[in-house]
């Protein structure tokens, strides 16, 4: 059995009968109250400023250099230059056929919600990716509630050609940040965005 079948509600059993409609039919609206979504959000952002303190804390040897290729470790997302969310809708050329680590921030708060990777930026999310039907649904409920959010994503060029020390790299990021919106994660912070 999965671990992600077992994932916890951010809902009471009352709550959770009382956003079902009569019969079951009719799949309910997407509906959180906005006390749960800030506190939802609070805990997430509280754990992953931990995580952006202890980058600075860290020890380094004099006699190993840490690559920041495959140290997950020595990059904080939230310091990398931003960009508008919707580049997959950008001209192909904007962005290099490079391989990358991407993160999806609501710079807002700030908040990482997605890590990513690819092989080449220029071509990833053309089509469908789950992430984007996640930070739609984050951005109706905050736009429900008259909650302002910020989504931009930010990119780690410096990450290994081959395919599997980057998704390596990627788990690692996944892992230590613990980014809501990535399946790794949904144990922790449950699912609220994803239909």
């Amino acid at each position: 059995m999965s671990i992600y079948n077992e994932q916890p509600s951010l809902f009471s059993a009352a709550e959770q009968r009382a956003m079902t409609p009569p019969g079951g039919a009719a799949k309910p609206k997407l509906t959180i109250p906005k006390p749960a979504l800030e506190s939802w959000k609070q805990t997430i952002q509280t754990f992953q400023q931990r995580v952006r303190g202890e980058l600075g804390a860290q020890q380094v040897s004099l006699f190993e250099a840490v690559s920041s290729q495959t140290d997950a470790s020595a990059i904080d997302p939230f310091g990398l230059e931003v960009h508008n969310f919707f580049f997959f809708q950008w001209p192909s050329d904007r962005h290099p056929a490079a391989p990358c680590i991407y993160f999806v921030i609501d710079t807002r708060l700030p908040l990482l919600l997605y890590v990513g990777e690819t092989c080449r930026a220029n071509q990833r999310w053309k089509g469908v990716h789950d992430c984007k039907q996640y930070v739609l649904n984050y951005q109706a409920l905050h736009f429900q509630h008259q909650m302002p959010t910020t989504i931009n994503t930010a990119f780690w060029w410096d990450t290994p050609e081959a395919t599997r020390p980057r998704q390596r790299l990627e788990l690692d990021l996944i892992t230590r940040w613990k980014s809501p919106f990535n399946k790794e994660n949904w144990r922790f912070w449950g699912t609220p965005f994803i239909e």
